[in-house]
């Protein structure tokens, strides 16, 4: 069961990432322009903040063998419906539902924790993890190459095939569960904007993700465009080549997390940012084509992936360590702030390269993480003082002879 869980939460991620390498694609078929077909990419990540925010709280309150099966049959008509799509409109929208819809991983998490003992459930979660980093990899990399074969709609139409396969899988293996709260839904909806505002660790880690996911979305949505066009005249197919260069990062998050655990997610967080700022100076190069301009390409792409995803491993720990007994709200309020940024960062990516090819794109991820790492440096050195006040307070009082 653990391996159709993972499985399941590469599929529901990988919904999500599949049509950035289809934007080519899918402006020639729609007869649209770039910029427009990038608007499916965008849709389905509002969708998916949306889905994060409106939907992932209902697992404290629905069965969670309930509220997963509906989310996929969802998800499989939103990929018919866009697969199908024979406008733009028709396309944004079945991307929205989508969206809204795939978050399968954010319900799995909970289920599996509740699911096994204490001294495996960290085991348990890497495991589904690894589903979800392999699932964005080889979406990204095959559905480039199956639409340049069969077409746009085809990837859209596999995928809703495989979501209905799990679906009817799960039907069978997936035990019961029963609800962990009561409260009504505007109130588990409100926990999680109250906990935005009453949680200053909350906002940084949401802050940081955020401004690092719109700069990775940014280029992976326009890297597509630069690969296909004049510069390189390469098929979609080499787009997917790229995404399987994020396979590294499978390997690296668990290192960040064993990291994170002996140093904190401070040290992280700076490590990444940093990574950030280098893989836009790298990607500049990408702009001169030929064998350097790819060279530069695959090591850029390869430093965000990592830089991006061991980032997120640092900013949930520091999420998780605030209130465990709201775990769920607190990633919902953090995850959609993340994919609100990532939206966002594809669509003005988008039309930042219409404007200033990509340089300009380069540029824009610089103009997003130095404002943070800044932050970062800034506030870091003000919280170290405070604990270390804090620790002095302590031990002097621990020296004192007994009385």
């Amino acid at each position: 069961m653990l391996f159709v869980l993972a499985v399941t939460c590469g599929v529901a991620v990988g919904n999500i990432y599949f049509p950035q390498a289809l934007v080519p694609l899918i402006a020639a078929g729609l007869r649209t322009s770039s910029d427009g077909a990038a608007l499916a990419v965008s849709a389905t990540q509002i969708g998916y903040a949306g889905g994060i925010f409106l939907l992932v709280p209902l697992g404290d309150r629905l069965p969670h063998r309930r509220l997963l099966l509906i989310l996929l049959g969802l998800t499989g008509f939103g990929l018919l419906l866009a697969g199908c799509a024979r406008n733009l409109p028709l396309l944004v929208a079945g991307s929205v539902l989508v969206g809204l819809t795939t978050v399968g991983a954010q319900v799995i998490g909970p289920l599996a924790a509740g699911l096994v003992e204490d001294q495996r459930r960290a085991a348990v979660l890497g495991t589904l993890l690894s589903g979800s980093v392999g699932g964005m990899i080889l979406a990204r990399a095959f559905s480039g190459t199956l639409g340049e074969w069969l077409g746009w709609r085809v990837p859209y139409l596999a995928a809703a095939v495989l979501v209905f396969v799990l679906l009817a899988v799960l039907a069978r293996l997936l035990p019961y569960t029963y609800p962990q709260s009561r409260e009504h839904y505007p109130s588990l909806l409100a926990e999680s904007l109250r906990l935005l505002f009453t949680e200053p660790e909350l906002r940084r880690s949401c802050l940081y993700q955020a401004a690092v996911f719109a700069g990775f979305s940014a280029v992976w949505t326009t890297l597509a465009i630069l690969l296909t066009g004049p510069v390189y005249g390469l098929g979609t197919s080499a787009v997917g080549l790229f995404a399987l260069v994020g396979g590294v990062t499978a390997c690296c998050t668990p290192l960040a997390g064993g990291w994170v655990d002996r140093r904190g997610p401070g040290p992280v967080n700076l490590v990444c940012m940093c990574g950030v700022l280098l893989s836009a100076a790298v990607l500049a190069g990408g702009t001169q084509g030929h064998r350097s301009g790819l060279i530069a390409l695959i090591i850029g792409t390869l430093l965000l992936d990592v830089a991006m995803q061991c980032g997120m491993v640092a900013n949930q720990a520091r999420v998780y360590a605030l209130r465990p007994e709201r775990r769920s709200r607190l990633n919902t309020a953090y995850m959609t702030c993340a994919y609100l940024g990532g939206s966002a960062g594809s669509w003005i990516g988008s039309h930042v390269y219409d404007l200033f090819g990509w340089s300009g794109v380069c540029g824009f991820v610089v103009v997003l993480t130095t404002p943070v790492l800044l932050r970062h440096l800034l506030t870091t050195p003000a919280r170290k003082r405070d604990r270390d006040r804090s620790s002095a307070v302590g031990n002097s009082g621990a020296c004192r002879p007994p009385q």
